[in-house]
């Protein structure tokens, strides 16, 4: 929201500085975000007068000019290329040592082609005032020679820049950022005069509602209006404010948007086709808008049509067919109130920000529709001349009346700032509240009009039918609580946050709490894990492609996005892997990791039947480095599985709780890949390569090796006291077997089978070898299987070794039907 020093003086009397104003804005909530203060940008520049131009005697296209610049600079040469300087033009004179803000640099005192040059004559793209590059900027004839162009032009209006939050729609005017001020101690808010017009015969147009996002609507029709340029201090206003002037009926509805508050839309009224205006329904439409732009409506949009169609995107913008023109003389004028959850989907939609949807959406003021429009229709009688006919409306103005109460000792026990009750109800009162009720320990305010973001408990007329006791029962249980909050920091901010002190909270315990949850801890964990093997974590969205998604699981509607960022990313994925697998394939394309080998990981949400859930997932593509004696090779099922065992242990699951089965998804390979369980139906993860098919989707003809985690199937580990390791000062002693085993059995059984011989005495089972063909029966295969055993009191004998082998082999034979091979 921009406004300038002079158009704030319209509302408000003040005199202090601009630095104080500027602080107090801050203060109370109002952000400046820049002072524009041309004065100060363009400082030394003069009006001029070019006695004298003759043409330049080694250049063609530059001229010598005879310039008076007034006292100091009554004839000084300047050399000048524009085009259109010529004797007797007034200009504007640089002198040396004035800075040229929009070419940025500063005038000095030189020779141009061999001629002296003592200064510049500027245009005003130079001086980032326009965008004219025709030549330098004409002066009329009467402007003085030797003033101060700042002055002479008006430009010495500082332009202030304030930001808006989204509640607080009625700070987007001048007038109320006034009676803000005005409420903080800054000078003296001048009263609001309603404007007076005279008004002869019925309106021809009228007005028909029929769309719910519409409760009110008013508007008149003015016959003999003269359009044309506004005055010079209309389009030094809006072009302060960075508001391009268009015409005096389209300025006015400007001016009175950024001055009031209030948007209004004006009809060239020889256009419309009827007597009848009406809000209604758009019916899937074209509609070209003032911006030349098409555009497709949807049935929710409201729209004002008339026998002809649509004319206007109401609390947006209005359309090119109606659009008033030089040749327009009869103009029906719009002032409405309008839904502002609805302006917003609809202006979201279609992609149109205007500045009255941004000031629609955030509320205005349901109380100054029908004022709004008779202050335009005085002000375009004003400019453009004509008559006024009677307003016409329909609809009925929204019960805007609230009330809000106030207990006084909340102040300080929520707010934290000692203020007296009468300085709290004076700062309300300032603000537009309204006393209804007060005793020493609280009272009930009406809510002014404007002010849309201050929550309320009860309507004014139901505040004022209470009983004396309902009342005092209300102070106290104030029936929305926010309402009473939001009045603490109306009159906290009046005096700046700043100023509530500082108050520790509470100390309950000497110790303090976790930093992080157990789940935070634990995931913690898991990214260090895979950090520390080389992987490198990646952040992807949670979109993904309906294609992709359906690789990898069965997609349904409910996981579809209905108005999606991009056409690409219109699915909730269904595993990390498909961010990884697309990362995967830029990085490697691009030459990144060593010798195009990739890993990457992340742990993120995923979605499916059980709803979202967190999963860790990570690939692995590409190949390794070469080296002497050693090919560089792909990474296989056997990196995944060593991948997601360590992600296990790092949680403190280990190895031996675990079951693996041969049962993983589709997108897995079928025969090199499984899932690891603990007991016959929970499944922890997964791993193995990627299916081949959906490696080729990702642009992959080699084998990619994959894991997922799930994490939110693996329930926190209990926190309690770890006892210290027992260790042995005995040497561990290994023992390998050869099983012969039908295909069948599974080597998960086979080592469990070893593992139940003795756990007190194994320190660890694991397989080294699986051997086919040769001399083997067809069917079978051999199972290499080595078994470290730890004693800890005393070294194993020879008979001990022998009895533990011979129990190994009953109970692998007992459980699997395997025998050892001799």
């Amino acid at each position: 929201m921009k406004f300038s020093l002079s158009w704030l003086r319209d509302y408000l009397d003040f005199s202090v500085s601009l630095e104080e104003l500027c602080a107090t804005l801050n203060r109370i909530g109002l952000e400046v975000e820049g002072v524009d203060d041309p004065s100060k940008r363009l400082s030394g520049l003069r009006t001029a007068l070019i006695k004298e131009a003759t043409r330049h005697p080694d250049a063609d296209r530059l001229q010598l000019c005879r310039v008076d610049g007034g006292t100091g600079f009554e004839d000084v040469q300047v050399v000048c290329g524009a085009p259109n300087a010529r004797s007797g033009l007034h200009v504007i004179f640089a002198p040396p040592g004035t800075y040229i803000p929009g070419s940025d640099i500063t005038i000095k005192a030189g020779k141009i082609r061999g001629q002296a040059s003592g200064g510049m004559l500027c245009s005003l793209k130079e001086l980032g005032l326009g965008e004219e590059s025709n030549g330098i900027a004409e002066l009329p004839e009467e402007a003085p020679i030797g003033a101060d162009y700042v002055r002479y032009a008006k430009l010495d209006d500082p332009v202030i820049d304030i930001a808006i939050t989204p509640n607080r729609g009625d700070a987007l005017s001048v007038r109320g950022i006034a009676r803000d001020l005005a409420a903080a101690g800054i000078g003296t808010l001048k009263p609001y005069v309603p404007a007076k017009v005279e008004r002869h015969g019925e309106s021809s147009i009228k007005w028909h509602i029929d769309h719910p996002a519409c409760s009110y609507v008013t508007g008149t029709l003015i016959h003999g209006v003269t359009n044309g340029p506004s005055p010079a201090w209309l389009k030094r206003r809006l072009e302060s404010v960075g508001v391009r002037p268009q015409s005096a009926l389209v300025d006015v509805t400007n001016y009175l948007m950024i001055a009031l508050g209030r948007p209004l839309h004006v009809f060239d009224a020889q256009k419309l086709k009827g007597k009848c205006l009406t809000l209604t329904h758009a019916a899937r439409e074209t509609f070209r808008a003032l911006d030349g732009q098409d555009y497709v409506l949807g049935t929710q949009d409201l729209v004002i049509v008339d026998e002809n169609g649509v004319q206007s995107l109401a609390g947006i913008i209005g359309g090119e067919h109606s659009a008033v023109d030089d040749m327009t003389t009869d103009v029906f004028l719009e002032s409405a109130f309008f839904d502002a959850v609805q302006i917003a989907l609809t202006g979201r939609r279609l992609g149109v920000q205007t500045d009255a949807r941004y000031r629609f959406e955030r509320g205005i003021d349901p109380a100054f529709v029908k004022e709004g429009l008779e202050a335009a229709t005085a002000l375009i009688l004003e400019l453009c001349g004509g008559i006024a006919t009677e307003v016409t409306e329909a609809g009925q103005v929204p019960q805007w009346q609230r009330r809000a109460g106030l207990r006084f000792e909340r102040l300080k026990s929520f707010g934290g700032l000692e203020v007296s009750a009468r300085d709290a109800v004076a700062s309300l009162e300032k603000l537009g509240f309204e006393v209804l009720e007060q005793t020493e320990e609280k009272a009930v305010f009406s809510v002014p009009s404007w002010r849309n973001d201050i929550a309320s408990g009860q309507s004014l007329d139901q505040a004022r039918s209470l009983s004396k006791e309902q009342a005092e029962m209300a102070a106290v249980h104030v029936a929305d609580v926010e309402a009473e909050v939001d009045l603490i920091e109306e009159i906290l901010r009046l005096r700046g946050l700043d100023a509530v002190p500082a108050v520790p909270l509470p100390q309950t315990t000497m110790v303090p709490a976790a930093a992080l949850t157990p789940q935070q801890a634990r995931n913690g964990a898991l990214r260090r894990l895979c950090a520390s093997r080389g992987m490198m974590e990646t952040i992807g969205f949670s979109f993904v492609s309906d294609q992709d998604a359906a690789l990898f699981d069965d997609v349904t509607e409910s996981e579809r996005l209905l108005n999606p960022i991009a056409t690409d990313l219109n699915q909730l994925r269904p595993t990390p892997l498909i961010n990884l697998l697309s990362a995967l394939k830029r990085n490697i394309a691009h030459g990144f990791g060593v010798a195009g080998e990739a890993s990457f990981f992340e742990l993120g949400p995923c979605f499916g039947q059980k709803g979202a859930h967190l999963v860790l997932a990570g690939v692995r593509g590409g190949t390794t480095a070469r080296a002497p004696g050693h090919a560089a090779i792909e990474p296989s099922w056997i990196d995944a599985k060593a991948d997601l065992i360590a992600a296990l242990e790092s949680i403190s699951i280990s190895e031996s709780s675990l079951n693996t089965t041969a049962d993983a998804p589709a997108y897995y390979h079928p025969g090199r890949s499984g899932q690891l369980r603990q007991g016959p139906k929970k499944i922890l993860g997964r791993f193995g390569e990627l299916h081949p098919r959906v490696a080729r989707h990702f642009g992959r003809t080699g084998s990619v090796a994959i894991f997922e985690l799930l994490v939110d199937d693996i329930p926190l580990s209990k926190t309690k006291r770890k006892a210290p390791p027992i260790l042995s000062a005995l040497q561990p002693v290994r023992r390998d077997f050869a099983f012969l085993a039908g295909k069948e059995v599974t080597i998960q059984d086979v080592i469990r089978a070893v593992r139940g011989v003795d756990r007190k005495l194994i320190e660890d089972v694991r397989l080294f070898d699986i051997f086919e063909g040769g001399s083997l029966p067809e069917g079978y295969r051999s199972l290499g299987i080595e078994v470290v055993l730890q004693p800890q009191g005393e070294s194993l004998k020879e008979v001990q070794l022998e009895a533990f082998s011979q129990a190994v082999e009953e109970a692998v034979k007992k459980a699997t039907g395997a025998t050892l091979r001799r």
